[in-house]
């Protein structure tokens, strides 16, 4: 039983091994920079200096709305891969989605309650 298990184990280290071989020469060899450049910490988009604080804070209603479509976005992916070979899954695929579809729906129905999806 070992000896069929041995490959994977093998696997595994070199799994773990590569990126620290790859990442550790590189850490090595990056390039330093001998002083600090004035240049560097120049405004580099347009060429202007900013007027005015440059630190600008998002709502945080712009990540709830991506996060809503990114959970609905997934759910299409998951249910037309389903609806196309719904004939040949039979009912206990029916009922893992409609499971699926209740699950979703309890998070979207808390999220419209907890009025994340509002703009007031």
């Amino acid at each position: 039983m070992l000896e069929s298990y041995g490959f994977v184990g093998i696997f595994a280290l070199i799994a773990l091994a590569f990126p620290f071989l790859v990442l550790f020469p590189a850490y090595l060899l990056r390039p330093r920079p001998k002083r600090s450049n004035p240049q560097k910490y120049d405004t580099y988009e347009c060429g202007l200096e900013t007027i005015g604080p440059t630190h600008v804070q998002f709502n945080v209603r712009f990540y709830l709305y991506a996060l809503v479509f990114v959970v609905f976005d997934i759910e299409t992916v998951f249910l037309y891969p389903w609806a196309v070979a719904f004939k040949q899954l039979g009912f206990f695929a029916f009922v893992e989605m409609v499971i699926f579809i209740a699950i979703l729906l309890v998070g979207y129905f808390y999220a419209w309650k907890k009025k994340a999806l509002e703009w007031t």
